[in-house]
């Protein structure tokens, strides 16, 4: 059984809808439980970018489907709250309030406005959250290798690096992949071999990264997310399809809440998102893929069970036979808290 210390996993993770007023004075959206560190939005109704923002760049957005420097979006996002965020409608490119429009928002709660970090040989500014293994890295570049302190105090899974100053696709390392490979969060690619990680796995303390423009230009700037394993709230790994509606089981140690999960084998595969908001019931079958600015889709995609997830798609981008699959996934409720309660199947 997996027991946890994460006994409500919705005050470190939560999904919050809303619909959108038109209103060009402040709205505060609110019911996310905590305040978001790191709000990750997308429009489910009209084909607008993903907007993402954090506590350590403020009203600066960058986009999970685009290769684009960050722009500053105040007054249409202006803050975090303790309990969200506050946005109001504009004319310009951030429609984050149009009227009439759907949004789904993913929440994670790091630490606040971050500390120096000098645990890398270049210091990095960093929101971490130990409890629940995931810190924000904000950081200049070298463009020598070097390494990054990430605040976690446990080895990150998953960690997304993006360039702000300049155009630069988002670089994912994923360690099903290892350390000398790399995904695209902005495109369909395949996993392909890099020196960006400088073939050097991370460790509780930093993670690696080479010299390329993309990771670590001399005086350029930089956004890191680096995610850790935690018993019964997170889990990152693969897993290999079946090409069956009876597909593969993945198994988790909880309930999820939200997963992201890509192909890496063929190379015009988006990267999946479903969560438990939009789809509180069995099958999970609303898509909307983080590379893309589609408006949401619906597919038979899986089942969320009290202990992980099965596939119930033959779909290339979830399920094609004998391909390969890495997935992030974040808990509802764990399958066994810390004081013995099971989660319960949906």
């Amino acid at each position: 059984m997996a027991y946890t210390t994460i006994n409500k996993s919705s005050d470190h993770f939560n999904t919050v809808l809303y619909t959108g007023d038109g209103s060009a004075s402040d709205r505060t959206i609110t019911g996310v439980g905590f305040q978001p560190d790191f709000l990750w939005n997308k429009s489910r109704s009209n084909a607008y970018n993903h907007y993402i923002f954090d506590v350590l760049r403020g009203t600066n957005m960058i986009s999970s489907n685009a290769t684009t420097a960050q722009e500053d979006k105040s007054p249409q996002f202006s803050a975090f709250t303790s309990d969200g965020f506050t946005i109001r409608n504009d004319a310009g490119s951030l429609a984050i309030n149009a009227s009439g429009v759907t949004f789904a928002n993913w929440c994670w709660k790091a630490n606040g406005a971050g500390v120096s970090n000098t645990d890398g040989s270049i210091t990095s500014t960093v929101s971490a959250n130990t409890t629940s293994g995931f810190s924000i890295v904000k950081y200049t570049g070298t463009g020598s290798v070097g390494t990054i302190g990430h605040g976690l105090s446990a080895v990150p899974k998953m960690i997304i690096v993006k360039r702000l100053d300049s155009t630069s696709s988002w670089s994912v390392y994923h360690s099903a992949l290892g350390n000398a490979n790399q995904l695209y969060l902005n495109t369909t690619d395949a996993s392909t071999s890099s020196t960006g990680w400088n073939s050097t796995d991370p460790t509780s303390s930093v993670f690696s990264i080479g010299s390329t423009a993309s990771y670590n230009g001399s005086g350029n700037t930089y956004i890191a997310y680096a995610f850790a394993e935690k018993s019964g709230f997170s889990s990152m790994g693969s897993y290999v399809g079946n090409g069956n509606a009876d597909g593969t089981f993945v198994y988790t140690g909880f309930k999820p809440a939200f997963i992201l999960l890509k192909n890496t084998t063929l190379s015009v595969e988006n990267w999946v998102i479903n969560d438990s908001g939009r789809n509180p019931s069995n099958i999970v079958d609303k898509d909307l893929f983080a590379n893309q600015n589609y408006v949401e889709a619906v597919h038979s995609r899986q089942d969320f069970l009290s202990n992980g997830f099965k596939l119930r798609s033959t779909a290339n981008n979830s399920n094609k036979s004998g391909d390969t699959y890495i997935y992030m996934c974040f808990a509802e409720s764990p399958l066994v808290s810390s004081n013995g309660v099971p989660a319960v199947a949906r």
